[in-house]
């Protein structure tokens, strides 16, 4: 099982000039190719496996054509990895951030390449699956989540490269204004979900770090032990904010066996997380609360913003897709998700669950 492929027409690399500039900022790589691989994983920003002799590292730039205002940022992403690796290791440890756009055509950064299994739609072959695996897997990414929040960001230098202050209400407002601007198909429902929303905007608890990405692909598990994290990938929404935001979004992403069809291949196939044994988003949630001792009893406003938000990210794409930026044959129907997206998020917001 690997978790690279052949690079995808279109989004190859300059190997030489890449080659020359990886050996001067080095030193001591090995007199070898320079061998690129692409992980398949993603929707959004480009990453590659370096290979070079023994050494191994990970290259990560934005996607390909216009991206939106303040997307992609490579060079805060490297910042939050420097900020956040040394108290939370399963964060990549970032090597060189470069500007020069000449190397690869845009910003990138070079981090570690963390090796371990990436479990999304299936497990790996010969695992034996088990409830008790299964749990075990649901309650590390519970701890890991929960680690996560518990990290003192005033003692970093994310003060100096966030704003916690009105956070929520800076999401709320900035999500809607995204829609709009990327919006394709009229979907009736979103004007009474966006009211609801600016309406519903609760009180937010003390702000940590968030990953705001949250989810089980973009974990790294040990091979030899499914039940541990090694790597967690993806930082590009990191921020300080709201910690519920943070669980709402990755609740939004967790599927289980009861939801809508739609939303269970939406992104390109069932998540494991419908298998017997895995939590429901009710238990983990509420093991979350358990363990972080955070009040959750407003998480359906914070579920309901997470699948706007979700729906925000893919009409992104959508549109890219739409205005022919990008001819990745994943996004062509991404329209229809979107519109499901929508609907549940205003499904949700009816609903009166609490933790």
């Amino acid at each position: 099982m690997t978790d690279t492929i052949p690079i995808r027409k279109g989004e190859d690399l300059q190997v030489e000039k890449l080659k020359k500039f990886l050996h001067t900022e080095f030193v001591d790589l090995p007199d070898a190719p320079l061998e690129i691989k692409q992980f398949s994983a993603g929707h959004s920003n480009l990453t590659y496996e370096l290979t070079i002799g023994d050494w191994v590292a990970v290259l990560r730039r934005p996607p390909l054509g216009p991206v939106a205002p303040k997307a992609h940022d490579m060079q805060r992403e490297f910042h939050i990895l420097q900020e956040l690796h040394p108290h939370y290791p399963i964060a990549p440890k970032p090597l060189l951030f470069s500007p020069d756009e000449t190397i690869v055509g845009s910003p990138f950064f070079i981090m570690e390449r963390k090796n371990g299994v990436v479990i999304d739609t299936s497990f790996p072959k010969g695992v034996s699956i088990t409830p008790e695996l299964t749990r075990n897997i649901s309650m590390e990414m519970v701890n890991s989540l929960v680690q996560l929040h518990s990290i003192d960001y005033k003692q970093t230098k994310l003060t100096e490269i966030t704003n916690p202050d009105g956070f929520l209400e800076r999401q709320v407002h900035g999500w809607i204004k995204r829609y709009d601007r990327a919006k394709t198909d009229d979907i009736p429902e979103v004007d009474l979900l966006t009211k609801w929303l600016v309406s519903h905007i609760p009180k937010s608890p003390q702000s940590t770090p968030i990953h705001y990405d949250f989810k089980l692909n973009n974990a790294m598990f040990a091979k030899d032990d499914l039940t541990k994290m090694v790597g967690l990938f993806d930082w590009e929404m990191t921020t300080v904010g709201d910690p519920l935001l943070d669980l709402g979004v990755a609740m939004s992403y967790w599927i289980q066996q009861d939801d809508p069809d739609i939303l269970k291949i939406g992104l390109g196939g069932t998540s494991v997380t419908i298998q017997k044994g895995f939590m429901t988003r009710e238990e983990f949630i509420s093991a979350y609360a358990e363990k972080s001792g955070l009040d959750v009893s407003n998480i359906n406003f914070y579920l309901t913003f997470a699948y706007f938000k979700l729906a925000g990210i893919c009409q992104q794409i959508y549109y890219r897709w739409k205005k022919g930026q990008t001819k990745d044959p994943r996004f062509e129907y991404f329209n229809h998700f979107v519109n499901a997206l929508i609907i549940h998020a205003l499904h949700t917001s009816n609903k009166n669950d609490s933790y």
